[in-house]
């Protein structure tokens, strides 16, 4: 089966943390294991781990931010560098892509392409060599965009979803951990996202932002790594009114499996990573799909290696090619074949087929 990763940092993996990531995360971990401190845990993705998953379809960041133990460190300083840090990990998916590695989707036609191609592969076995993997080009956080409106010069860029906001204020609005909505160059933000089709991810977009969003842009929009609120209270999660606004507007939210969002009162650093398992994702996807009363509105997000590694994932996963087993759990819980299938990739795939129809 086709599995479809609604959130993957790659290229600032490869550039900021110098990942190789053409090799077997086995031999990443084996030469980083080298240097104390530098990284924060084992590595759980490279593109032969996602063929050898069948992972084959990825939202794929651009990430203007900065590896480092200081936190005013973390962020670039300038805009201008938060814009030439990105156009740099553009280039890195670009040269993946000349490589035959990557596929860049873009358009419907590209992606009804895709999916066939890999949908017509024996199942049961590895993805090794072709077809390529395909990316949606995302950005997480806004510094890149120097103004509103230079929309449209990141979309001829290839840039398909934006999520405005990270962690704390951004030029436009608020993330995670701090509060406020959108400002006036955020609202035109917004509206320049709506007219040339660039679509919105509201993931880490704080709690009034996340209301200005739903007023003033009019377009499709996921929560591409969210876990809910009601399980694991923080306001990194949606709360049910959220989870219950996107789904009215046929939006899908990928479960993220960072440790903290999945089990309360799970401390980074000093809970135990045995405690966490996959069935606690699947504990998230459920609750969601109870409010919906269906399988419609999720999928995965898994933000792997997204500023950590195993040590900070479920202990029942070791790489990124284990995330079949969520099929497998979520049939033990009673999940029908389609509904596995939903979650795993066309509910994803379904909504980018409608925003770009």
């Amino acid at each position: 089966m086709l599995i479809f990763d609604a959130h993957l940092d790659m290229a600032w993996n490869a550039l900021e943390w110098n990942r190789d990531l053409m090799l077997p995360v086995a031999k990443i971990r084996e030469f980083e294991q080298h240097f104390d401190k530098i990284i924060p845990g084992p590595c759980t993705v490279s593109w032969d781990e996602l063929r050898r998953g069948r992972v084959g379809l990825m939202i794929a960041t651009l990430l203007p931010r900065f590896h480092r133990k200081d936190k005013p460190l973390t962020f670039p300083q300038s805009r201008e560098a938060a814009y030439g840090m990105s156009m740099g990990q553009l280039a890195y998916y670009r040269a993946m892509v000349e490589r035959g590695v990557l596929r860049e989707i873009s358009d419907k036609a590209a992606l009804d392409a895709h999916v066939a191609e890999w949908n017509s592969l024996p199942a049961g076995t590895p993805a090794v060599g072709q077809p390529p993997l395909g990316f949606i080009l995302s950005m997480e956080g806004s510094p890149p965009i120097l103004y509103p409106e230079q929309i449209e010069h990141w979309y001829k860029a290839g840039l398909r979803l934006l999520g405005p906001a990270h962690y704390g204020p951004s030029p436009y609005c608020f993330g995670t951990g701090s509060q406020g909505g959108f400002n006036e160059d955020g609202k035109k933000l917004l509206r320049e996202m709506d007219r040339v089709g660039m679509l919105l991810d509201v993931t880490h977009l704080a709690d009034e932002s996340f209301w200005d969003a739903m007023e003033i842009y009019q377009g499709p929009c996921i929560a591409s790594h969210h876990n809910c609120r009601s399980l694991v209270p923080a306001d990194r999660q949606l709360t049910d009114e959220q989870i219950q606004e996107l789904i009215r507007r046929g939006s899908v939210i990928g479960a993220a499996f960072d440790n903290w969002m999945l089990k309360p009162g799970w401390v980074i650093g000093v809970s135990d990573p045995a405690t966490v398992k996959l069935d606690d994702v699947i504990n998230h996807i459920d609750h969601i799909c109870q409010l919906a009363g269906n399988a419609n509105h999720c999928g995965m997000g898994t933000d792997l290696d997204g500023g950590f590694g195993k040590e900070q994932s479920p202990s029942d996963l070791d790489t990124i090619a284990d995330l079949g087993r969520v099929g497998e759990l979520l049939s033990k819980r009673g999940y029908s074949s389609d509904d596995v299938e939903r979650i795993m990739w066309r509910n994803f795939v379904e909504f980018f087929q409608r925003a770009w129809a």
